[in-house]
């Protein structure tokens, strides 16, 4: 490598003539190493060399680099401006590029640091360097089209980590107040849902057990209401009897404020976690989530089309697949064979999905239960192992529901095999 051949510019500082001058015509791709302040650039020609290395603070600076790029488009140069998928820093100027008719594409940040060293030799990876192995990576052909989401998918996608906030929220209250009740009120668990709505009610409007045994018959009401009268009679006694003879320790007036409060914000965020999936629900009903649902769930299906996207558009279930990094990797060398193991370079929270999703799945339907039982024996006893295949089998069946195939697990394994009865 030549000396000085990351050496950046300010952008304020190009003379946009003589930068033309240099890129002669045709394609000129703009590749962008995104920060959160201090962005690079490189300027490359249509024949691949780096002719300016550009550096400005975002987003302060970003116009001039709006007007920069739109000086050669004036020139007659085809502009093509790609950058990295990972984070968030560079939506505001992708944006603005969108916005002022430059085609912007994206290349995995996987790919730009494993070929480091393979670029110019060296290991090391800074800012102007990454810029010019991200424009080496498109001219290659490693890179696609950044299209931008629709509003539909926006709003969706935010639905979501609505959603999820809440239900995280609410997990973490509910974990606190597991360790409290074990303290205060121990049989109560048994006998109720740790988070169900109407032991958190309980909690929060009447207090701890002797609260209870002194308020009995509202006791009884809220918690007939709160499981809209669905709640056995024996159950209500039975809380109502444990509340008088819990072994619990005695609750100091501090200590049963805290338990209420704890209890009101977990039931609080219950109800919003509740709100947020039944919007959720509702802002899929039009997409192909509605195909994918009963399969799935109304929810998880939503999930996974706002995260990995519309099987439909992918053209085979590898890709598919591998969107949700659940492709395979394996390393071997010689004698030695390296176990396969799934990449997990896709959609993390639609993975998460899909796994509980397939818990559901194994609990409800008999030949998968049958088979995953049979996998486990084989696997001396690893349930992770089995999961996994499942995942698999599952996402590669949903890539044929959404087209339209009725989702049938007989035809995920072979039965024969499987000694039914």
């Amino acid at each position: 490598m030549k000396k000085r051949t990351y050496r950046k510019i300010a952008v304020k500082e190009v003379d946009v003539e003589s930068l033309i001058a240099e890129l002669g015509s045709g394609r000129v791709v703009f590749a962008i190493d995104v920060a959160k302040v201090d962005m690079v650039a490189a300027v490359v020609a249509g024949d691949g060399r780096v002719v300016r290395t550009v550096a400005w603070k975002n987003p302060t600076e970003n116009g001039l680099v709006l007007e920069l790029l739109a000086g050669l488009v004036r020139a007659g140069l085809l502009v093509e401006a790609v950058m990295e998928s990972s984070g968030t820093y560079g939506d505001v100027l992708r944006h603005q590029l969108v916005a002022g008719g430059v085609a912007v594409y994206r290349v995995s940040g996987k790919r730009t640091h494993d070929a480091a060293e393979v670029y110019d030799g060296v290991p090391s990876l800074h800012d102007a360097k990454s810029a010019a192995i991200i424009s080496k990576l498109h001219v290659d052909g490693a890179s696609r089209r950044w299209e931008p989401l629709s509003d539909e998918k926006r709003g969706l996608k935010a639905a979501i980590a609505t959603m999820d906030l809440f239900r995280q929220h609410n997990q973490r209250l509910i974990h606190s107040l597991e360790s409290s009740l074990a303290r205060y009120w121990p049989e109560v668990t048994e006998l109720l849902e740790l988070g169900s709505a109407t032991l958190l009610a309980l909690l929060a409007r009447i207090g701890g057990p002797k609260d209870v045994t002194r308020e009995i018959l509202a006791a009884r009401k809220l918690m007939l209401g709160m499981s809209h009268r669905l709640m056995s009679e024996e159950k209500i006694e039975a809380v109502l009897i444990s509340a008088q003879s819990s072994v619990g320790l005695p609750m100091l007036g501090q200590e049963r404020s805290a338990l209420m409060t704890l209890a009101s914000e977990a039931h609080r965020a219950l109800k919003e976690f509740k709100r947020a999936k039944a919007e959720v629900e509702r802002l899929s009903e039009n997409t192909v989530a509605k195909v994918l649902a009963p399969a799935t769930g109304k929810t998880t299906a939503a999930v996974l089309v706002a995260d990995v996207g519309d099987p439909r558009d992918f053209p085979c279930a590898r890709a598919y697949l591998k969107a949700f990094g659940l492709n395979l990797r394996e390393k071997s060398s010689g004698m030695l064979k390296g176990r396969l193991s799934i990449t997990k370079r896709g959609a993390s929270r639609a993975r998460q999905y899909l796994w509980l999703a397939v818990f559901r799945w194994i609990q409800r339907d008999p030949v998968t239960r049958a088979w995953y039982d049979s996998k486990i024996k084989r696997d001396g006893g690893k349930r992770a192992k089995g999961v996994v295949a499942l995942m698999r089998k599952f996402a590669k069946a949903l890539f044929h529901v959404a087209r339209g195939a009725v989702f049938d697990s007989t035809k995920l394994f072979d039965i024969s095999r499987l000694q039914l009865a």
